[in-house]
């Protein structure tokens, strides 16, 4: 499977650990390009535990891009006018960001580097270079994508599927009432994108990513095997646990990476039609099943638990640097 990967970063979970994943089996996954888009962080701090991973990781064959910097409306001044008028957004991720940009983990970083040209531009060109064969992995905000499909809307025919972790049919928001984060911080891009006329449209949302939440009894065994990607995982996750034993995380971008290796994690999906809320109002960024006049997305809904805890552990448990 050929794909562009397109994320906002993070310090290990979740954009981080689901990289990891997709990086320990390149046997069954090609990745053609990693874009970078604001979202958890700024694309200069995100792009920085990205290349940080790769570094440690040992690759140096898969070019990293810079891409949007900021949404396609959304901004601090509209985040912060949403709060004062209907309360309050629990994480606002870039938009809370400021510089400098911080070394990731080991306070230095990494002599690997963002590579011309940016995100919009590489991302046309894995998709004309081999038309009909790229699945897009958007595990951020859509920004980027909706800027290629503005740039040339006929490249939504030569994708061969785009599959992304966003958004919520059924469920309540994860950041306000009614929005998850990805969806939130770019509504207008979501929007966009779920209209194209890309030929698959697949839909990690918190409908599925809340049925595996990682609790601390999980994580200090997976933590328990010693190895360069576990030492990351608890120097990134351990602090939470340590505070709080009684504390979760969700892993939601690994569950989409642990399908694309193993699709029968996925134990129920729907096709429905999804609409993004756009208008500035309390339900600005949220999503809804609705009627048929919305192109359907498959809606992954529920998974095989400890089926993806297995492929997480066994991945995230194996030694690196990872072998081409």
């Amino acid at each position: 499977m050929r794909i562009v990967f397109d994320t906002d970063s993070a310090i290990f979970n979740d954009d981080a650990a689901a990289l990891a994943m997709l990086l320990q089996r390149r046997d069954l996954v090609d990745i053609a390009a990693i874009t970078v888009v604001a979202g958890n962080h700024t694309v200069a701090q995100g792009s920085e535990h990205m290349l940080h991973l790769l570094e440690f990781c040992g690759v140096t064959d898969i070019p990293l891009h810079l891409g949007a910097e900021t949404p396609l409306v959304n901004s601090v001044e509209r985040a912060a006018e949403q709060e004062r008028r209907w309360g309050p957004v629990s994480f606002k991720g870039a938009f809370d960001e400021a510089p400098p940009v911080r070394p990731p983990h080991g306070g230095a970083f990494a002599a690997v580097r963002p590579q011309p040209p940016e995100a919009v531009t590489a991302l046309t060109d894995a998709i004309n270079e081999r038309p009909g064969e790229v699945t897009v992995v958007a595990v951020g905000p859509l920004t980027n994508i909706a800027l290629a499909l503005r740039r040339d809307p006929t490249l939504a025919g030569r994708m061969k599927s785009l599959v992304f972790m966003g958004g919520n049919a059924r469920v309540p928001g994860n950041v306000t009432p009614a929005a998850e984060f990805n969806f939130w911080f770019d509504p207008e891009a979501a929007h966009e994108v779920l209209a194209a006329p890309i030929p698959r449209v697949v839909m990690f949302g918190l409908d599925i990513t809340n049925h595996a939440p990682l609790h601390q009894a999980r994580f200090e065994r997976i933590v328990g095997t010693d190895t360069p990607l576990t030492r990351l995982m608890r120097e990134s996750m351990g602090p939470r646990y340590a505070r709080d034993p009684a504390a979760t995380y969700y892993v939601w971008d690994c569950i989409t990476a642990a399908w694309l290796l193993d699709p029968d994690v996925v134990t129920a999906a729907e096709r429905l039609p999804i609409a993004v809320e756009t208008t500035f109002g309390p339900d600005y960024g949220g999503t809804t099943v609705v009627t048929a006049r919305e192109r359907p997305v498959e809606v992954m809904l529920d998974l095989d638990v400890e089926r993806f805890f297995a492929i997480y552990e066994d991945l995230l448990t194996r030694p690196v640097p990872i072998p081409r």
